[in-house]
């Protein structure tokens, strides 16, 4: 009898649970550039869109902007899968890209998203001041140039110090090798000016989380990129800078680096 009452109390509970799990609602092709723009552009009407997948019965939830890789030429907005069900919402963004659009379109974009994301999370039960930045590759890139350089979120409006942190994946510290591209200089040749990350240092920016492969199987140096970034930012006085480098990992390290975004993102919704 008492095992028999024992099941149905287990069974009840998880029915409970069940009950009170939370649901999520995916919003897709959201134009974040006004319609007067979007009818004059078919480029941008094509690629400035993004997805918002959000916790529908929960209140002032965390968001995280996450920016496609793919050297700014290629790529396509996700929901990566690892970061779905877990209590915060994501806002998976396009962007133009590289040859159609020269730089730094797609830096425009980007900071144009953002800003659509501060000005509308709000409205669908979200906090805008806990509003993080992520992204891998060029949209770690995306995501330090726009954190970093507040010209570009002021443009439309919004302060890039309300960012709550800043979460790039194996993102340029210095100007992007698309760029350098662009302008006919290889790959191996590195700049920094106006177009790199490690030009806009500063000490009073949103809390900076650096992830990186390892050093030996990283692209182009990509983790000595970072450990330069993180170097600078200490230097100028930055106290919330961080750098991991993930052991065994080359350039598509998501994987790892997931855990390490969603435990950044519950450690700064805390403080």
């Amino acid at each position: 009898m008492k095992k028999i009452i024992s099941i149905i109390l287990i069974i009840g509970f998880v029915a409970i649970v069940n009950a009170q799990k939370t649901t999520y609602e995916l919003k897709e092709n959201i134009h974040y550039y006004n319609d007067s723009i979007n009818k004059t552009d078919k480029y941008i009407e094509k690629r400035c869109i993004l997805d918002v997948y959000y916790p529908k019965d929960v209140k002032n939830y965390a968001t995280i902007v996450w920016f496609h890789g793919g050297g700014l030429s290629a790529g396509e907005k996700e929901i990566p899968a690892d970061l779905k069900e877990k209590g915060v919402a994501v806002v998976a963004v396009n962007y133009r890209l590289y040859p159609k659009i020269k730089a730094p379109t797609y830096i425009e974009d980007a900071a144009a998203a953002v800003s659509w994301v501060f000005k509308h999370i709000d409205s669908l039960g979200g906090n805008s001041s806990l509003i993080f930045i992520s992204g891998h590759s060029a949209g770690g890139y995306l995501t330090s140039m726009i954190g970093l350089d507040t010209s570009w979120l002021a443009k439309y409006g919004t302060d890039a110090n309300k960012i709550a942190g800043l979460i790039p994946f194996s993102g340029h510290a210095i100007t992007h090798f698309t760029v350098r591209k662009e302008r006919g200089i290889p790959g191996t040749r590195p700049v920094i000016d106006e177009l790199a990350p490690l030009y806009h240092v500063r000490a009073d920016a949103p809390p900076l989380l650096l992830i990186t492969g390892d050093r030996e199987l990283e692209m182009l140096g990509r983790y000595e990129e970072n450990a330069y970034l993180m170097r600078m930012m200490k230097v100028v006085g930055h106290k919330e800078t961080v750098l991991y480098e993930l052991d065994g990992y080359g350039h598509g390290m998501t994987g790892p680096a997931f855990p390490l975004l969603l435990k950044e993102v519950s450690r700064l919704t805390k403080k």
